[in-house]
């Protein structure tokens, strides 16, 4: 996806669980000027986390180019990693505070590999409160449901 030079790129994110663990959807719904995209999958076995993680690191790797982003999700999992955990979690080779690896790193590592290549900006939504791009995001992430 290519976004215009001078317009940012918002992007809603979501993560679906029938069972945790259990079958498991991402959805992502990227929006820039008058363009929009989908984007959504899933896995058999996984867990809301992961799939929190995973939209976000799709919605991201979808942009061709480095663009602003602002990042619209509700998992507070995911927040925090961001905004309070990820930088010690590097500083300490990913480990927790408890010398203990960090649960997901994979995925924290490859969302730490998309961030660097974006100006992000993090907005927390609340979920299933009428926000129309996290309703469209929790769609595509429950679409992204293998059945």
């Amino acid at each position: 996806m290519t976004a215009p030079d001078e317009a940012g790129v918002d992007i809603w994110t979501d993560g679906a669980c029938k069972g945790n663990p259990g079958p498991g959807g991402w959805g992502a719904w990227l929006r820039w000027g008058d363009h929009e995209r989908e984007l959504f999958g899933g896995e058999k076995v996984t867990t809301n986390n992961r799939m929190e993680l995973t939209a976000v690191i799709e919605g991201l790797r979808a942009l061709t180019r480095p663009v602003p982003v602002t990042l619209h999700v509700d998992s507070q999992y995911v927040m925090q990693g961001v905004t309070s955990w990820m930088a010690g979690w590097k500083r300490n080779g990913w480990l927790t505070r408890d010398k203990k690896p960090v649960k997901n790193q994979e995925l924290w590592q490859a969302l730490d590999t998309e961030l660097a290549r974006h100006q992000v900006r993090w907005v927390w939504v609340k979920g299933h409160a009428g926000d129309p791009g996290n309703e469209k995001a929790d769609e595509l992430a429950n679409r992204g449901v293998p059945r």
